[in-house]
């Protein structure tokens, strides 16, 4: 007998000692199982068995791909093994999802053998078998009758037909976690370089807020013998981790057949579920839900009758009501989740196209979107306009369930990984987004074992599939990407903060952006739109990050948010927040503004820019495309392309705007005349927004410059007010965005008052920002130029203050946050008549010293 079960027995009992399972099998040791089916050793069958079965990822895996070559040289008779019939090999086919058992599975229809119509039973339940519909389809015009068979059953929708029916009653008990739960909470950064391997990740969920929650959950479980709800007053808001709906799941979901370490199910419930927590769930195959809360408590059993909207207690008596959003979400918890749902319709509705029958939604099969009809003389916002574009129509109303072409999708490091599992489970082997982008940009400085692995392994899965990979140390995801982007047009990326500048981009979980990498668009519930409105004039030592700031305070003052989590109010949540009234913005500062909708829960954010500056940008993001080709970098095909389209808008395209007659939820006006000083959001909250004269005084342990929030013109700027001054009186972290600001800022020699005044310079990346890697210690209290201050987020029990650039520097020189007399009397000088070289951004085209 071969060492294998030996070395394995040893990995399921270190597993075992964390309570999870063993890994998927790797390429190797599929080989090693192969060959044990072929003679298998006494007493060791089923066990063989269950790990060809059970314990192979599925898709283009290259696990997948041994796995189909054995089974179908079983069943044609080329290999044989005691313990699979030729059948059964085919049924084993049938539950590899698509990909590469699909060849098989297709030639076996194609020769009309005994076991065509078990292939074909496989291929009729397989949503992913639309890869290969041309295939079946030419079978059946050459007289296939098997393949005529399939083509019918997807027409009916059979696939989704056979599925057992949702129970008209879900019998389960409570577990809640009070206020607020953001994905650092289900899926702590810390712990960001163990994400792919869900179990193993799960066991850290809970964080700091509800660390015993993996436990209590298993308790609840144990001493019911019921399924667990996992409830919440506001659930998922920060990041669209994928990993963090994995982890739940891990402990409230189902196994997935012949899927290894993968659950699905589970019934979420929230007062307020942040927009890409919910629609992670509901890809996810979960059943999202939110109402008021107020009467579920731990231990509750409760009965969800999901059809009707209503949750009674055990004796039936009403303890909330809701809503069944959207129109599709009982479909999409049928099918296991809205992508299989979407990729099956897109199966069915070919095939009823094929067979001349009626339209998927006259079929009867699927409950059809209610979509709101535009009236006549209907005006759109310019976010409207910018999906209706991407749909082929004039604008998309809010409410409207949508296919939205993907232009632009990017993926970072610490979800990379994630993303690349779902993208070989949809057995993509070609990416059909125009641009799909890979960063290293959370793990660069300080890489674990396993980031090292991925710097070394997920560069080339990209580019195999088209994509465009950039190297450790090149910096932040968001300032490359922003740099590819091409103007109204729409795209996706697995981080919160994908928030073009120009264009909208509706940030997801990884499924998601592996479904509109793979398939080139993405389902979309189109949201309502707030409108922010500027007017008047920057005040003095008045910044653009101080005007972020101030679209959360003046909705405060309005009553439109409030602080305190218990029945919160947020006009901005799930939401579109569209600005205007900025006509010189540079699309650099932009991103300012439209970045920071990721801390109001907005779904998505959209800016009215001028043409100039597009241009300008557009101009010096050619420059850079192009050095990126000459640098190695890939895939060459498609970023020539992307320089294509981008010379041809600055040839011929024009910005969109929003019509006179468009309709918001909100619109709120701030006026710049009014915004005096400095406003900050304070710990540990983003929406915990007050000026600078309320919150002066606090000590500060550490200031931190750094993340997407920030350009080259901060540092500069932060580097003109330190210059001079001497050591910092705090721990001083810079960290430029990108290598091309390093680069520049050691040309102008900014790097040596960044040491000068004592600062630890990190490579460019993320640095402090997620806390993934480098951590300030514990309890400090930091003032961050970064994007979010949730609880742990920067260091376990950190108190952290977030604002600009030029209040980081003044802070850093003080140790403490000063008033605003003294911000006007340290920055005020160092800046004064220097403003027109400090905030110069990265024209590359202009630029005589410049590669990458």
């Amino acid at each position: 007998m071969s060492q294998f079960f030996e070395e394995y027995y040893a990995h399921v009992e270190e597993r075992a000692k964390e309570g999870i399972p063993p890994l998927a099998l790797s390429q190797e040791q599929t080989v090693e199982v192969i060959e044990l089916l072929k003679a298998p050793p006494a007493g060791k069958e089923d066990e063989l068995i269950e790990l060809i079965t059970n314990r192979v990822n599925p898709g283009v895996d290259p696990a997948a791909q041994l796995k189909a070559e054995f089974l179908f040289k079983v069943a044609h008779g080329e290999e044989s093994s005691s313990l699979l019939s030729p059948d059964r090999a085919v049924e084993l086919l049938g539950t590899m999802v698509g990909g590469y058992n699909l060849d098989g599975l297709i030639r076996l229809v194609d020769e009309q053998g005994e076991l065509a119509a078990t292939a074909a039973t496989a291929l009729k339940n397989m949503v992913l078998s639309v890869n290969r519909f041309e295939d079946i389809q030419a079978l059946a015009d050459g007289g296939n009758g098997v393949a005529k068979e399939i083509i019918t059953s997807w027409a009916n929708g059979e696939w989704f037909t056979s599925l057992p029916a949702i129970d008209e009653k879900i019998e389960t008990v409570v577990y809640k976690v009070d206020g607020e739960i953001n994905t650092d909470d289900f899926s702590p950064a810390s712990f960001a370089y163990t994400r792919a391997d869900i179990p193993l990740h799960s066991t850290c969920m809970g964080g700091s807020l509800f660390p015993n929650g993996p436990q209590e959950i298993a308790d609840l479980k144990e001493k019911t013998g019921l399924p667990v709800t996992f409830v919440g007053d506001v659930v998922g808001t920060g990041s669209s981790r994928k990993s963090a709906i994995n982890s739940l799941l891990w402990h409230i979901g189902n196994d997935i057949p012949c899927i290894p370490n993968k659950r699905r199910g589970g019934v979420v419930i929230g007062s307020t579920i942040a927009p890409i927590f919910f629609n992670t769930a509901e890809d996810s195959g979960s059943l999202p839900i939110q109402t008021d809360v107020a009467k579920l408590t731990t231990g509750t059993v409760i009965n969800v009758y999901p059809a009707k909207g209503l949750i009674t207690d055990a004796d039936g008596n009403e303890l909330t009501s809701y809503a069944v959003k959207p129109d599709t979400i009982l479909d999409e918890y049928r099918a296991g989740g809205r992508v299989p749902l979407i990729i099956g319709k897109q199966l069915t509705e070919r095939a009823r196209n094929v067979l001349g029958m009626s339209s998927i939604d006259e079929s009867g099969i699927f409950v059809v979107p209610n979509n709101p009809q535009p009236k006549e003389g209907q005006g759109y916002t310019l976010a409207q306009k910018m999906v209706g574009k991407a749909c082929g129509v004039a604008g998309i109303l809010p409410g409207t369930s949508c296919l939205p072409k993907m232009t632009t999708v990017g993926s970072q490091d610490t979800t990379g990984p994630m993303t690349a599992g779902e993208i070989t489970e949809l057995a993509c082997l070609k990416f059909n987004a125009d641009l799909v982008m890979q960063s290293f940009c959370h793990t660069a400085a300080y890489p674990k074992p396993s980031d090292v692995i991925t710097h070394a392994t997920l560069p080339d899965y990209i580019m195999d599939r088209k994509g465009v990979s950039l190297r450790p140390g090149d910096g932040v995801i968001h300032s490359w990407l922003n740099r590819l982007l091409v103007p109204d047009t729409v795209g996706t990326g697995g981080d919160s903060h994908t928030r073009f500048p120009m264009g909208i981009s509706f940030p997801a979980g990884s499924g998601l952006v592996a479904f509109a990498a793979a398939l080139g668009v993405m389902p979309l519930d189109m949201p309502e739109s707030v409108l922010v409105r500027f007017k008047g004039e920057l005040q003095p030592g008045v910044t653009l990050r101080d005007i972020v700031n101030a679209i959360p305070y003046q909705a405060i003052q309005e009553g439109l948010l409030t602080v305190e989590k218990k029945n919160k109010k947020n006009i901005f949540a799930g939401r579109i927040l569209e600005m205007e009234g900025l006509p010189d913005l540079k699309v650099e500062q932009a991103f300012e503004l439209t970045d920071a909708a990721a801390e109001r829960s907005a779904a998505a954010a959209s800016i009215k820019l001028g043409r100039e500056s597009t241009v300008e940008y557009l101009q010096s993001n050619v420059t850079l495309m192009q050095e990126m080709i000459k640098g190695g970098y890939g895939d060459a095909e498609t970023l020539a392309k992307r320089i294509e389209d981008v010379k041809e808008w600055i040839e011929n395209g024009e910005l969109m705007e929003a019509d006179a007659n468009a309709e918001y939820a909100a619109v709120i006006e701030i006026d710049l005349n009014e915004v005096k000083e400095p406003i900050l959001c304070c710990p540990n909250d983003p929406d915990d927004v007050k000026v600078l004269s309320d919150v002066q005084g606090a000590k500060i342990d550490d200031v931190f410059i750094g993340s997407c929030m920030t350009n080259i013109g901060h540092f500069r700027a932060a580097g003109e007010v330190l210059d001079g001054e001497g050591f910092a009186n705090v721990n001083l972290w810079v960290c430029p965005p990108t290598k091309m600001d390093e680069a520049q800022l050691t040309r102008e020699g900014y790097y040596s008052k960044f040491s000068a005044a004592g600062a630890r310079i990190e490579i460019p990346g993320c640095s402090l920002c997620m806390g993934n890697q480098a951590r300030v210690r514990d309890n400090a209290v930091v003032f961050s130029t970064s994007t979010r201050n949730f609880n742990n987020r920067m260091g376990t029990g950190a108190q952290v203050y977030l604002g600009s650039a030029e209040l980081a520097a003044a802070v850093a020189l003080l140790g403490k946050l000063p008033t605003p007399a003294e911000y006007m009397q340290i920055v005020g000088p160092k800046l004064e008549g220097r403003t027109e070289n400090v905030y110069k951004y990265l024209n590359f085209h202009q630029m005589t010293e410049f590669s990458v």
